[in-house]
């Protein structure tokens, strides 16, 4: 059958479910707030009504709503006392918020390379990145897969640090039966327009201790205390509210989330029974631990050498022009962005330029997820049924099985 990049037919053309997903509740909802002249959380009940919410959901005991999950990072970092020059371990393999939200703090984000069978960062790397400037671990919930909790809290525990997960992505992952985020110092989340949990721009900052609540609210508050004057201003803080039309829609995304979730859950166990007998391509190992996974991408890797070293770029095109809405994501390590190559850190640039050796940087597994490796399915796709799914694998395996159309 000819692959439809050389003109052949399509393997693949019905129409996908569109996102974001909304109805009549998230309608009812903007009227709700637009009528009520209350549109700031200062004043109306949404935010403060989804904070409970999502708090009672992720099995956290406070809830402070942001901007955005960058802002939710700044804030947490900033609420855990981080001092310039202290330095915050990350995995290369994240987006580039992760990083610059320590930047922002004047910190320094220490880049670790990812385990390759979970594209998480790799725990047994942590250790030798420590320093005694190291004040935090900042472990990502890549795609929403929880990373290894439990070597990273023994690590962090062993040596004195904070542990912020970055879970932007991870909305009702669980790492042993409990919701992620506020197992750890801090959890933050995101609902931009892309996530699972949408409202355009979000994000929630998850924590169960009460003073560091107090504080990273205090951050997004423009530095106000609970019960203090309103022109009072305790910390150098910043407006990082979120809207109540925001909150208004995110209470109405959150009651069908339970059953967009399982329905992701169901279509990431068919692909991966599918494409795991597959030449030319491996999924990511199972941890048992895993009781949840948002599944907010579906992640599976390339393996060149069985397409007769076709690059994925290559590999990638052909499976485009097939219909399939796949990627092969972040297209460079975080340490390759311009951003550190040209040393771009606004006001602290004189503090941190000399912090980073770009040309001689190179993390081995995130090096290959980028040039050689990761495929990506957005997570609106997996919402699809179960006749799409199966279409979705039968491209994969037509691109495989007419490779040699491609040389």
């Amino acid at each position: 059958m000819k692959l439809a990049i050389n003109g052949g037919k399509k393997m693949f053309a019905d129409p996908l479910v569109d996102w974001p997903i909304w109805d009549q509740n998230e309608k009812d909802a903007l009227q709700r707030v637009l009528e009520s002249g209350k549109w700031g959380s200062l004043h109306g009940e949404e935010v403060y009504e989804f904070e409970q919410e999502f708090a009672k959901f992720q099995d956290a005991e406070f809830a402070i709503a942001a901007s955005s999950g960058t802002t939710a990072l700044e804030a947490s970092l900033r609420a855990l006392g981080l001092q310039a020059g202290d330095e915050v371990i990350v995995p290369a393999y994240t987006f580039v918020a992760s990083a610059t939200a320590i930047l922002i703090n004047g910190a320094i984000p220490v880049f670790v390379d990812i385990d390759p069978e979970t594209y998480n960062i790799d725990p047994t790397l942590i250790e030798q990145a420590i320093t005694d400037k190291t004040r935090a671990i900042m472990p990502v919930h890549f795609a929403g897969r929880p990373v290894d909790l439990d070597a990273v809290s023994q690590i962090a525990s062993k040596n004195d640090l904070f542990v912020i997960e970055d879970a932007a992505q991870a909305w009702g992952s669980e790492w042993r039966g409990r919701k992620i985020g506020a197992t750890s110092n801090f959890g933050c989340f995101s609902f931009q327009s892309s996530k699972n949990l949408n409202s355009a721009e979000g994000g929630i900052i998850l924590t169960d201790d009460e003073e560091h609540a107090n504080l990273a609210r205090s951050y997004a508050n423009c530095g106000r205390v609970e019960g203090g004057i309103w022109y009072e201003h305790y910390h150098l803080g910043s407006n990082l509210r979120m809207t109540e039309f925001q909150g208004a829609i995110l209470r109405a995304q959150l009651q069908r989330y339970p059953g967009h979730l399982q329905k992701r859950q169901e279509s990431v166990r068919r692909l991966n029974e599918k494409l795991k007998d597959i030449p030319g391509f491996s999924v990511l190992k199972r941890d048992e631990r895993i009781t949840g996974d948002s599944c907010h991408l579906y992640i599976f890797r390339y393996q060149s050498e069985l397409f007769d070293e076709l690059g994925k770029g290559e590999f990638l095109k052909a499976l485009q022009a097939e219909g399939v809405p796949c990627s092969g994501g972040y297209s460079i390590p975080l340490y390759e962005q311009p951003l550190f190559k040209n040393k771009s850190f606004g006001p602290f640039t004189h503090l941190l330029q000399d912090k980073f050796d770009v040309e001689n940087s190179s993390l081995q597994h995130t090096h290959k997820a980028c040039y050689e490796e990761a495929l990506w399915l957005p997570q609106a796709v997996l919402l699809n049924n179960e006749k799409i799914i199966d279409q979705i694998v039968d491209a994969i395996v037509k691109v495989y099985e007419n490779r040699q159309e491609l040389y």
